[in-house]
Formats: C-alpha cells, sequence, structure tokens
C-alpha cells in the first residue's frame, strides 16, 4: 500500500460540548435502533407471510435487509466515537473496510431501487405477463446484479484511493470514512481518484434514476388510462412509496458524490450524510408500511397471532 506517515485517522467531534455530545448521541441512537426495528420488521413479515411472496416484496425485504447491514457499516462506530469523544481514532485499514462497505452496500442500494421501478413497470404496463417475466429465478439475478455491481465498484475504488499516501493531517471532519473527507487528506494527486469517483457516482446514481424516471414515465401514461378510480389510486399509492424513498436516497448522495470536491464542505457533507445514514433508513419501512394496504395488513396479522400466542402460554401458565 501507498502509505507514507500516517497508520491512523482522527474523527473531529460534533461538538466540543460533552452535552452536545450526548444529544447527538440519544438521536443517533434512536434513529438507529427504529431503523434496526423497521427494516427488521419487514424482512420478517415478508419471509413469514405467503400472501406477500411475490416480486415486489421480494425486493422490498432485500431493499431492507440492505438498509440493516448499510446502517449498522456507519451507526455503531460512530455511536462509539461520539461516547469516546476527542480521542475517537480508526486504523488506515479499518478506515478502508468501512468505506468498501459502505460504498459496496450503498451502491447496490441504489441500483436495487432502480430495479424496484422496472418490477412496478411491468406489474403495470404488462399485468398479465408479470409473473412470467418477473419469474423467481430473474427476481434473485436481478439482485444478486446489483450486489455484484457494488461490490466490484467498490473493491476498485477502495484499493485505488487507498494506495494514496495520506502523510499530512489525520483529522477526518466526519463521523465516518467517506470518500470525499478521505481524498482530502491525501499528500498526493487525486484527479485520477475524483474521476473514478464520479465514474461510480454515475453508474450507480445517475443511470439507474434516469432509468426509474423513464420507469414512471410509462408507469404515469399507463395509470392514466386505467378507467377504475380504486385501480388508479392502488397504482399511484405503490409508486409514490417507492418514489418517496428514490427522491431522499439519490438526492442526499447526489448532493455529495455528483459535484466538484474542490465545492466539497465538510460541515455540509456531515449534516447531509446524517440523513441519508440515520434517517433515511428509517423513513424507508416507514413509508413502505404506511402507504401499503397489504403490507400493514399483515403486520397486523402478525401482531394478533402474537398476541394470541401469548394469551394462551399465560392461560395455560395458570
Amino acid at each position: 500500500m501507498g502509505y507514507e506517515n500516517q497508520t491512523e485517522f482522527h474523527f473531529h467531534p460534533f461538538s466540543a460540548l460533552p452535552e452536545t455530545q450526548l444529544v447527538i448521541f440519544l438521536f443517533f441512537l434512536f434513529f438507529y435502533v427504529l431503523s434496526l426495528c423497521g427494516n427488521a420488521a419487514v424482512v420478517l413479515i415478508v419471509r413469514a407471510d405467503h400472501s406477500l411472496h411475490n416480486p415486489m416484496y421480494f425486493f422490498l425485504a432485500n431493499l431492507a435487509a440492505l438498509e440493516l447491514c448499510y446502517s449498522s457499516v456507519i451507526a455503531p462506530p460512530a455511536l462509539a466515537n461520539l461516547l469516546s469523544g476527542k480521542n475517537a481514532t480508526i486504523s488506515l485499514n479499518g478506515c478502508g473496510t468501512q468505506m468498501f462497505f459502505f460504498v459496496f452496500l450503498g451502491g447496490a442500494d441504489c441500483v436495487l431501487l432502480a430495479i424496484m421501478a422496472y418490477d412496478r413497470y411491468v406489474a403495470i404496463c404488462h399485468p398479465l405477463s408479470y409473473l412470467v417475466i418477473m419469474n423467481k429465478t430473474v427476481c434473485t439475478c436481478l439482485v444478486a446484479a446489483s450486489l455484484l455491481l457494488g461490490f466490484l465498484l467498490s473493491l476498485q475504488l477502495t484499493i485505488l484511493i487507498f494506495r494514496l499516501p495520506f502523510c499530512g493531517s489525520n483529522e477526518i471532519k466526519h463521523f465516518f470514512c467517506d470518500i470525499p473527507v478521505i481524498l482530502k487528506l491525501a499528500c498526493g494527486d487525486t484527479h485520477i481518484h475524483q474521476a473514478a469517483l464520479f465514474i461510480v457516482s454515475v453508474i450507480v446514481l445517475t443511470i439507474p434514476f434516469l432509468l426509474i424516471c423513464i420507469s414512471y414515465v410509462f408507469i404515469v401514461v399507463a395509470i392514466l388510462q386505467i378507467h377504475s378510480t380504486k385501480g388508479c389510486q392502488r397504482a399511484f399509492s405503490t409508486c409514490s412509496s417507492h418514489l418517496m424513498v428514490v427522491l431522499l436516497q439519490y438526492g442526499c448522495c447526489g448532493l455529495i458524490y455528483l459535484r466538484p470536491n474542490s465545492s466539497y464542505s465538510p460541515e455540509e457533507g456531515r449534516v447531509i450524510s446524517v440523513v441519508y445514514t440515520f434517517v433515511t433508513p428509517l423513513l424507508n419501512p416507514l413509508i413502505y408500511s404506511m402507504r401499503n394496504k397489504e403490507l400493514k395488513d399483515a403486520l397486523s396479522r402478525a401482531f394478533r397471532r402474537r398476541v394470541l400466542s401469548q394469551t394462551k402460554m399465560i392461560s395455560l401458565g395458570h
């Protein structure tokens, strides 16, 4: 590896005041625990309820699983750093590992959102052929392709960045090893690395977003041709949930990675990163569960079964 002097980085604290650090810690912990519970609930409900064994919920469960892993790469170390105060450090290898999994899972997440848009396009525009086109093999291959693409892009980008020499400041003005922040700490010429980051961002952000837009143009045209008011409302409800998630994810990531490195502000980047690492993973299951009747019904059935099971156990105990 092309390192010179630095063997570890120090995280810049959010605040010099311990009280403020504690408030931020509680805020992060609250959102992280809720996102874990929400996404885990979606995964378990989809697996347990046979009425949800269809392509749309298969992709939704995989999205929730990705969100679980994605937020867990960032949140636990960030929470530990908040508690440790000014002396929070991370080794170069640890920083590289965190960056790799962050880009890998985040990239796969963005590609999967585009796949979900295609799924909605097939379901609404070709309903009679939906289960034939989106069969189990195709769905599994699409999810595997999103993971493989994220893995390959992340591996190459991380290796490229961590071949740079880090011999100047070792203070990360962030709460995790984000790419723009690490590039600012490098001593060598980073033009190639910035170009590589831009290309990866185009592949996992711009291209999927354009595909989502194209899918929704066809979807809106098809929905407007539905004569049934109830069917039209149901289609809009399903698609609007997905669109809300897309705008949150792509909007925040685009503000960070689809801009020149010279205009990057660590303070602004840190605030935006809080949204897509802590808030968005929580909002995804909330948006889908609140706006999806089938998922709400499945959650209700699971809750009733749980209550009945507990009631029987208590009655048998007496």
